[in-house]
């Protein structure tokens, strides 16, 4: 098979999909016939820019905060470290983290201009970080991806899209996250630790897992799909390569079926590689974006979740506010539900 893999992760979604084509055999499955995509007309007016996030609303909120039933409170985030897996092949940014104060330089240097006894006295350590915006657990806003120069909503990048960013929809428009969370583990389900290298999950297999953990699925939700690619994360190479991911069809499954307000995994690119159809190599991205205004978590911590079968939570998390950003860093955070049946 074609090595893609460097000694530092260095791939991008497109470069997989085309080398996995030419060194396996594996080819998009044909969509010649179907009709082109466009982008969607959200039903909340010409001005909305948060697409599927309407669904949240004060109601909504107090409503799980209310089956908050406490205990444990699970971190669904993940650590940043210089040499985690990262986006390099495609002009991305890694991680990158430096000193930019330490005790001894402060002492040598006087930056503050306080003098050496100050500076023995109080030890300074000061740090700056750089990274691209999907790096680690993070959200995608609605303008990551469109279709023929338009995103969500019809807002176009010839006139919405300025040398600092985009000017409408970026990621300070996400609001806070409060809603209920549901986790579908389908690796658990299958009794493995983690899907098969390629696997892409089908919709069939969401509502198996789903009768499995005797969960339902509700308007408004936030759906975490567990493949159990983050038992690799400290391995770079091992979790970049050859990810698995969702199918159309289970996206199309979740967002018209179930009326999921996001979506998220715990890969990398929520989709697997090469494409499904022929004339889009992100099919999965454009259509939850750009066509259906449902923006995607990604990088997502569930193993803890797995771990003790907790698979319906309040879900509470804030990105940070990149005015005109694609993406932000986000910390969500998981707490234990009480069932409907005893409140």
């Amino acid at each position: 098979m074609t090595n893609f893999i460097t000694h530092r992760v260095t791939y991008s979604a497109l470069a997989l999909g085309l080398l996995l084509s030419a060194g396996t055999g594996l080819t998009p499955t044909s969509s010649a016939a179907a009709p082109k995509s466009v982008v969607g007309t959200s039903p909340w007016g010409p001005t909305d820019e948060i697409g599927r996030l309407n669904l949240m609303t004060p109601q909504s909120r107090a409503a799980i905060l209310a089956r908050i039933s406490g205990g444990q409170v699970y971190d669904l985030s993940v650590e940043y470290f210089i040499g985690m897996p990262s986006w390099q092949a495609a002009g991305d940014p890694p991680y990158q983290i430096w000193m930019t104060h330490t005790p001894h330089g402060t002492l040598v240097s006087d930056p503050m201009n306080v003098g050496d006894e100050m500076n023995k006295h109080v030890s300074y350590t000061g740090t700056a970080v750089s990274m691209y915006t999907h790096t680690g657990t993070h959200i995608d806003a609605l303008v990551h991806f469109g279709l023929d120069g338009k995103i969500w909503n019809n807002f176009s990048a010839e006139e919405h899209l300025g040398d600092q960013g985009w000017k409408v929809a970026g990621a300070e428009k996400i609001p806070p996250l409060v809603a209920r969370g549901v986790m579908i583990d389908v690796a658990g389900a299958k009794g493995l630790k983690a899907l098969p290298d390629l696997y892409r999950v089908t919709r069939q297999d969401l509502i198996e897992a789903l009768e499995r953990q005797k969960v339902a699925l509700e308007s408004g939700d936030i759906v975490l799909i567990r493949t159990g690619r983050m038992k690799l994360y400290e391995d770079a190479n091992a979790y970049m390569a050859n990810p698995p991911g969702m199918s159309l069809d289970a996206a199309k499954f979740l967002v018209e079926e179930q009326r999921a307000m996001i979506v998220g995994a715990d890969n990398l690119s929520f989709e697997t590689f090469p494409a499904e159809v022929d004339n889009n190599y992100v099919p999965l991205h454009t259509y939850l974006l750009a066509e259906q205004g449902t923006p995607i978590m990604e990088l997502v911590y569930l193993e803890d979740l797995a771990r003790d079968g907790v698979y319906e939570f309040a879900l509470i998390g804030g990105s940070l506010k990149l005015r005109g950003a694609d993406a932000a860093p986000m910390r969500p955070i998981a707490i234990p539900i009480k069932p409907r049946s005893s409140r």
